[in-house]
């Protein structure tokens, strides 16, 4: 509990205190058991109220924490540069210095890259799994060591599936997906982390490019839906207009610059209001106007 200090009392005392030994000092005359004692306790009780007052402060800046963001996924999470929409907008909500961005992303990349316990719907497993995961979460940990600081809270944005739905892995995606998000919760050791999908864009609705284009759509949408810490991004307007490489593209596979740029921006409104409505659960405010 945070002591309650009285300042003008205490330095009343130590005015008492000092006057009292100055008398002494200038009558020549010796100082007694009494006067000391009291010096020692007024100076005891001086040190336990500043310095505690001091202590707590400090314990309460350090449990304000970080507002950690973890990026990744395969080549449209890449396109999306961080610094340009997502980290202005989730610092101007919570302070530059409470918050921490780490991206990690890889193109082509399918979900088992990430989700350790992955199996086909037939049931076989591939040799080797996780290892996209693996060198997402070291370069996490590595990030928050330097900032040294504690974690408040843990917000995981997601943009992939592209590579599932073209392998015909769509009948279980939403299971690796939610696999993947308990996996991370666990390496964490948390229970309230944040999620935010991007859900497939409009680029193969047809099916015929991508076999399960529209299957792996449908499974990010009802896990977002059926988790109350997981919001879902629409990004069917994103891939028309110019590339980054200048080129013009209509309801292309990849997104355009200004697409990514908006992707970003989507994605950090979510978070902040994932972030913000749990906080006010937990404080016991109401989350509706």
């Amino acid at each position: 509990m945070k002591p309650v200090v009285n300042e003008s009392v205490i330095l009343s005392w130590m005015n008492v205190v000092v006057a009292n030994c100055g008398q002494r000092f200038r009558s020549g005359t010796r100082f007694d058991s009494s006067t000391v004692e009291l010096c020692v306790v007024v100076l005891s009780v001086f040190l336990w109220a500043f310095g505690g007052s001091c202590s707590v402060a400090h314990a309460d800046t350090k449990d304000a924490g970080l507002n950690l963001f973890i990026l990744s996924g395969q080549s449209n999470m890449a396109g999306m540069q961080p610094e340009e929409s997502f980290t202005p907008a989730v610092e101007k909500a919570f302070g530059k210095n409470r918050v921490l961005v780490v991206k990690d992303a890889h193109g082509g990349q399918p979900i088992r890259r990430w989700y350790k316990d992955w199996k086909a719907a037939d049931g076989t497993r591939p040799d080797k799994t996780g290892d996209l995961y693996d060198r997402l979460m070291q370069k996490v940990r590595e990030e928050i060591k330097k900032k040294n600081q504690s974690i408040k809270t843990v917000t995981f944005v997601w943009m992939q599936g592209e590579r599932d739905a073209n392998e015909r892995h769509g009948e279980v995606y939403g299971a690796s997906l939610n696999g993947l998000f308990d996996q991370l919760a666990a390496d964490l050791g948390r229970d309230d982390l944040n999620f935010v999908v991007g859900r497939l864009s409009d680029f193969d609705m047809s099916n015929k490019r991508y076999p399960h284009w529209t299957k792996v759509r449908t499974q990010q949408v009802n896990l977002a839906e059926k988790n109350p810490n997981c919001v879902w991004v629409d990004t069917d307007d994103l891939n028309d207009g110019t590339n980054r490489r200048g080129n013009s593209i209509k309801n292309d596979l990849h997104y355009s610059a200004s697409g990514y740029v908006i992707l970003g921006q989507r994605f950090a409104d979510q978070a902040i209001q994932l972030i913000k409505s749990r906080a006010d659960v937990k404080t016991g405010q109401s989350t509706k106007p």
